[in-house]
Parts: C-alpha cells; structure tokens; sequence
C-alpha cells in the first residue's frame, strides 16, 4: 500500500510540503542514529529500510534533504571539535617549546597528587634549570638561548614515559612529572635527565654549546599540594645549585 492511500483505494489527505520535509529531517535524523550511517545517499529508503514504492517523491525528497542536513550538521561538528582540541593545545603548550606551559603542568601535578592521596601511592616531581643560561644569551644571543630550551624540552620529551609530564615552568626552569616513582626512582631518573643534557651538545652555528642544569627532586603522597610540592622541588634544585657554585669559586 502506498503512502497516501487507504485500503479501500481512496485518497487520504497528504502533508504539506513543509510538514513533510520537517518530518523527513526527523526521520532522517533517527536513521543516520540508528544505522550509524556515515553520509547520505540518494537511495534512502534502503538506509531507512522502507521500500521505495512506500514512499511519495515528497516525502523521499524530504528525507534525503534530512539526512543532507544531518550529515553537514555532522561535518560542521567535527570541525568545531577539531578547533576546540587545536585551542585547547594552544591554551596548554608553552607559547616556545612542544610541552606543557606552567599552568597546564600545575594542573597535572594537581590530579597526580589528587590521585597519590586517593589511591595511598607516591610519585615525584622534578625540578630543573640551566646553568650559565644568562651567559648563552649574553654570549651568542637570545636566538641561541631559545635554540637551548628547545633542545632541553626535547632531551626531556625523549628520555621520560607516556604517563611523565613535561613543562616549562617559565625562563630556563622546567618540571618532570614522575607517576608513581618513589624518591630513590625520582634521584635516578633526574641524574639521567641531567647528565643527557650534559652529554649532548647544543649543535649552534656549526659550534657544540654544552649546557647544564641543576635539579631538585620531591616526592609527594597527597598530603600537600601541588604548589607545595613543586616548591619543594625548586627548594632542592636551589640548594644543589648553590653546590655547584661554591665547588666551583674554590
């Protein structure tokens, strides 16, 4: 039996053109949901799983411009979500180098000390700045001091786990988050970060620059918080800078 006819053969009242199309758009709505269909197609009784007789040329013209409309609608969604994760990653990444910027790095040190206190497990910050890194910028220029912090994050980025963070804490001081390592891990993982920095030239206008950075280490179990536990960090880092200093004026 066809849409618009009765069992006894007579006519029965159509909707309007309108009405019909904003039925379609519905119709074609649920169909895309319910088949998971990934574009229209001109054959949309098949999607729909009606036959093409069942359907009047309106009706079927209206579902196809619903599902037209579902599926841009769909399209225009998927770019919206694409600009939202671009700007999320411009909101959290450091404006010079590919990690994380202090306030992104906060807040991940946040959820990890949230975590540590939840599940009684500890984990470690770390805390590192270059040595000398005045002296590169006075010497070679700030070019040259960007082209360090860039070949740090990078020693950084390649040398820690998936589940580590990195960030730039701001000028020459970055912070390595270590989930669930303990102190002794903490000590020996900043002890490789800093001899890779050591061991692997800067390549700057044909020349090696060698570079340096002291750290600090802190492991934290949730009983503090994040700004606690990275101040604590930079507390250690400090102290083994001074070290340095004085090992090195004697």
């Amino acid at each position: 039996m066809k849409v618009g006819q009765t069992r006894s053969g007579s006519p029965r009242p159509v909707a309007s053109t309108g009405a019909a199309r904003e039925a379609g758009r519905a119709y074609a709505a649920r169909a895309v949901a319910d088949t998971g269909a990934a574009a229209p197609t001109a054959d949309v009784a098949t999607i729909a799983g009606i036959p093409g007789d069942e359907l009047t040329p309106k009706v079927r013209d209206a579902i196809e411009l619903g599902m037209h409309e579902v599926q841009r609608m769909r399209q225009e969604l998927e770019k919206a979500e694409k600009r939202v994760a671009y700007l999320e990653k411009l909101a959290d990444e450091d404006s010079l180098v590919p990690v994380a910027n202090r306030r992104a790095f906060v807040r991940e040190l946040s959820r990890m000390v949230a975590y540590s206190e939840r599940y009684d497990s500890v984990s470690s910050v770390l805390y590192f700045d270059i040595d000398g890194f005045k002296e590169i910028n006075d010497k070679y220029g700030h070019a040259a001091g960007d082209a360090a912090l860039q070949h740090i994050a990078e020693i950084f980025s390649l040398n820690v786990r998936e589940s580590d963070v990195v960030g730039r804490l701001g000028g020459d001081e970055f912070g390595v988050i270590l989930a669930q390592s303990d102190a002794a891990a903490a000590a020996e993982k900043a002890a490789i970060l800093a001899n890779a920095i050591e061991t692997t030239p800067l390549i700057w206008q044909n020349r090696g620059l060698k570079v340096r950075a002291s750290y600090g280490a802190y492991t934290f179990s949730g009983k503090e918080n994040a700004g606690e536990a990275l101040q604590r960090a930079d507390s250690a880092m400090y102290k083994q800078k001074q070290v340095r200093a004085a090992a090195a004026g004697r």
